[in-house]
């Protein structure tokens, strides 16, 4: 199927959160995460790895001396943060956070050259170095990044400085790279600025960036690849890195190796893929591109039913952070980079926008409820870069090809892209509420709060209640709705077995389309529906062709993921094993705080008593019953130090 209709998201700022699970850590965000990386920008936290990014652009703008310092891609961290920090104003007024924004703005600016360009790691000192190696530095993800930033600093506030700089970076690039007889055929090393142009056509209405960004696409992976010119010329066969031979672009690694039209798989590095691929959606759906659409469907097949991790994580490998085949998930060796989700559900949000299929709100809510708040702790301070599904800290200790998997998150990374990632995710969450075609609305996920939802037939007036995810009544209420036949839909999730929907108390007919419950009248103002979705926790088995988890379940509730953990079950997780006949019991208390629940379930331990001496014996089962606790995975790290585990034998 192809493209049919288009769907809509309304604005950040139409949606108020306030939902008792949720809204804790759109706070802390705003008032913790927010604060805490701006002074890590401005290098005044102590203990913590330097930044220097802000320090770039004030001398890159010529108020302050020095030399770059930092990864090529330093500016990204700080177009990630004000990007971040606009959404936070899109919920409530901060004229103190606003004036902040508007000072470094005014420094971005004047670091910006004369024609256009804005990228401090050349500006500084490597001015002749410019756009001579789109294959291993970050010019245009960098602008990506910046452009997105000022899309939603002008979005939240109507001021256009930071926009006009960046349509004046765009028409920079513009000018360098395109079609045109005689111009280069570049096209950027790390996609991103592909989707960020997307966004720049749609608060300025200018063609030229559609277009643009259309071409950095088609462009992509065309014969004579570009890459390979690139390393034979300007390059002259080195690595900017140390200035030394270096062998040919791996083209797979950035998607670079073919057309976009002909990919089915996903290859390379993950964070790579997930940007291109929701351009691809982007661009598909704009210009109604069905070929590219279809690319883009086949991939995200491949991802999502071969290549994804229980938790919504994607990308096996830490070398190359990168996705390797089909159906290789290792568990405690996986990458998972936090960034790889939040562009995975960046994907799904626009494929959503094409076709309205259940299937990407479940893969959003996944990776919301699981990989994305695993990948912060709770003081919102310290942060994982890597989400593993195993965890044996001596081994990621002692292990060199472990070592990438942290036991303990971080308070910062020399390569911080994730954490300020976190931040513009959570802050902009009420864009992946609702959804809104000709006719209907569509509830895509189940988060407390008010929305005014305004499409062209009039405006819905909505409220959610509920203790989602870890109850699954949820009532709706409508406030209002167009003067029109309004349909309401109900994403019913993938996990949900049975379901019951209720309209002013009494059953309601609906018909289920591709994973949305329609409701078969027209919706009334002061209507109140409730959906009740069952929820029980259960085992969960891997396709036996995920070699990593033969013989081993997981266990999840609702939406959550829940794992083992030391601190509830000793050391040695691996010789724990789960009764799959015995039922499960929700328990308060082990440790957690508020009232997140555990599971409790029967298990047994292997014994490993009297093996002084001995590594290996003829087998005997040896095993006494123990009760097995087991936690949600995205709190895993936020009490003590110790093993962890998903998956587990059965």
């Amino acid at each position: 199927m192809g493209i049919t209709e288009v769907y809509r998201a309304p604005e950040n700022r139409d949606v108020e959160i306030r939902d008792d699970f949720w809204s804790q850590y759109i706070e802390l965000v705003k008032d913790t995460m927010l604060p805490y990386q701006w002074e890590i920008l401005n290098d005044r936290m102590p203990g913590v790895e330097l930044s220097h990014a802000i320090q770039n652009f004030r001398i890159a703008a010529g108020l302050e001396e020095g030399e770059f310092y930092g990864e090529v891609f330093q500016d990204s961290d700080l177009a990630k943060w004000l990007e971040a920090a606009a959404y936070s104003l899109e919920g409530e007024a901060e004229p103190e956070l606003e004036n902040v924004i508007d000072e470094i703005i005014d420094v971005i600016a004047q670091a910006q050259q004369e024609d256009g360009y804005l990228d401090t790691y050349f500006s500084i000192g490597r001015k002749e170095q410019e756009w001579t190696n789109l294959y291993e530095c970050h010019e245009m993800y960098c602008a990506g990044h910046m452009i997105e930033a000022a899309a939603a600093y002008y979005k939240a506030t109507g001021k256009r400085k930071l926009l006009d700089v960046m349509c004046r970076c765009a028409d920079n690039i513009a000018e360098k790279f395109g079609p045109a007889p005689g111009m280069p055929k570049g096209y950027p090393g790390h996609q991103e600025i592909e989707l960020a142009l997307v966004k720049l056509y749609e608060v300025t209405g200018n063609e030229k960036y559609i277009s643009l960004s259309r071409w950095f696409l088609e462009e992509r992976g065309k014969e004579p690849n570009y890459f390979v010119q690139e390393w034979e010329g300007t390059r002259n066969k080195r690595t900017f890195k140390t200035g030394l031979p270096s062998d040919p672009p791996d083209l797979s690694y950035n998607q670079s190796h073919m057309s976009v039209f002909s990919q089915k798989h996903a290859v390379g590095h993950a964070v790579r893929a997930m940007y291109m691929y929701a351009a691809m959606a982007d661009v598909a759906r704009i210009t109604e591109d069905e070929e590219m659409f279809l690319s883009c469907r086949h991939l995200w097949e491949n991802v999502v039913n071969r290549q994804m991790y229980i938790t919504g994580a994607a990308g096996s490998t830490h070398t190359g952070e990168a996705f390797t085949f089909d159906y290789d998930l290792p568990n405690e060796t996986a990458y998972a980079e936090t960034c790889a989700s939040v562009g995975l559900i960046f994907f799904a949000h626009r494929m959503q926008k094409a076709d309205m299929d259940g299937n990407y709100g479940d893969v959003i809510e996944r990776i919301l409820y699981n990989v994305i708040l695993s990948s912060m702790s709770r003081d919102g301070k310290h942060f994982f870069y890597v989400n593993p599904l195993e965890v044996w800290p001596e081994a990621n200790e002692k292990n060199p090809d472990r070592r990438h998997v942290k036991p303990v998150r971080q308070t910062w990374f020399g390569c911080a892209c994730c954490p300020p990632n976190i931040a513009r995710l959570l802050t902009s969450l009420g864009q992946y509420i609702y959804s809104y075609g000709r006719d209907t609305l569509f509830i895509n996920l189940y988060i407390a709060g008010e929305a005014g939802v305004k499409t062209d037939s009039g405006e819905y007036k909505i409220r959610q209640e509920g203790n989602y995810p870890w109850e699954g009544e949820i009532k709706i209420t409508v406030q209002s709705v167009p003067d029109c036949a309004c349909q309401i839909a109900l994403r019913i999730p993938g996990w949900c077995e049975n379901f019951e929907i209720q309209s002013d108390g009494k059953p309601i007919a609906y018909r289920v389309e591709k994973g949305y419950a329609y409701l078969e009248k027209a919706v009334a103002k002061g209507e109140e529906i409730r959906l009740f979705l069952s929820m029980p926790a259960k085992l969960i088995q891997a396709n036996p062709k995920v070699r990593a988890d033969a013989g081993k379940a997981a266990i999840q509730k609702g939406p959550v993921v829940y794992c083992l953990e030391q601190e509830d079950n000793g050391e040695n997780l691996s010789a724990i094993r789960l009764d799959a006949k015995s039922r499960f019991k929700t328990v308060r208390g082990a440790g957690l705080p508020g009232s997140i629940p555990a599971v409790m379930t029967k298990g047994y331990r292997t014994l490993e008593e009297n093996w002084e001496g001995e590594l290996y014996r003829p087998y005997v089962l040896r095993e006494r019953e123990i009760d097995v606790i087991a936690v949600p995975y995205f709190m895993w790290g936020n009490r003590n130090t110790g093993e962890m585990q998903v998956w587990i034998r059965v």
